[in-house]
């Protein structure tokens, strides 16, 4: 294990962006709807365990992802709060390269730099993010207590590689997801299209 190698990786992994381009949309349009995961919280599981508990915090990520994204403008991605800071897509592509770390970790496969390249639309990186995020969870709901230990983080593969237990994925890529979902929601306010009102975080689900 080398800690600082697979610190590294994890930076450029995390920080490298995934170009994303949708021209075809208008300034203030609204990016096309599809059938996505989380519009509502799946039902809680019937009984209490280390891969229920983890999967119901991932439930509840996908939840507050799926609209803070809902509806977002090219006026709303495109925003930033300040010179310094990144835009709103920009944090979309980071929340998404997060929900590969969470998903690989569940996969048991190594986390390698993406240098393809190819280009994402907001709506595929959308998708693909909540397809991550239910796959991670579905997966942690089958899990025994002992299949946990198996979810470790990889970065690198043969002697560049690095890893880290259960524990790491708890308090960084999942943890981390939840807080950058949390600026999208306060950028997407300030660009002057707040997430739905209805939309009732404790409960999960939408008022009527």
């Amino acid at each position: 294990m080398k800690p600082l190698v697979g610190l590294s990786i994890l930076f450029l992994f995390l920080v490298s962006e995934v170009p994303a381009q949708n021209s075809n949309e208008t300034e203030t349009e609204p990016y096309p709807n599809t059938d996505l995961s989380y519009s509502r919280i799946p039902e809680a599981p019937a009984s209490y365990s280390a891969g229920n508990v983890a999967a119901r915090i991932i439930d509840g990520l996908g939840f507050r992802y799926y609209w803070a994204t809902e509806d977002l403008r090219k006026t709303d991605l495109d925003y930033k709060p300040s010179e310094n800071a990144r835009t709103t897509s920009e944090t979309i592509q980071h929340i998404y390269g997060l929900s590969n770390v969470i998903l690989n970790a569940m996969e048991q496969n190594a986390n390698l730099e993406d240098n393809s390249g190819k280009p994402m639309t907001f709506t595929d990186i959308r998708k693909k993010t909540l397809d991550n995020l239910k796959r991670a969870s579905d997966i942690l709901k089958r899990a025994s207590d002992e299949d946990i230990e198996k979810y470790i983080i990889i970065f690198g593969q043969g002697d560049s590689s690095s890893e880290f237990p259960f524990w790491n994925l708890l308090n960084g890529p999942i943890a981390d997801a939840i807080y950058h979902t949390g600026q999208v929601v306060s950028f997407r306010r300030s660009s002057g299209n707040p997430i739905n009102p209805k939309v009732r975080v404790f409960t999960g689900n939408v008022s009527e």
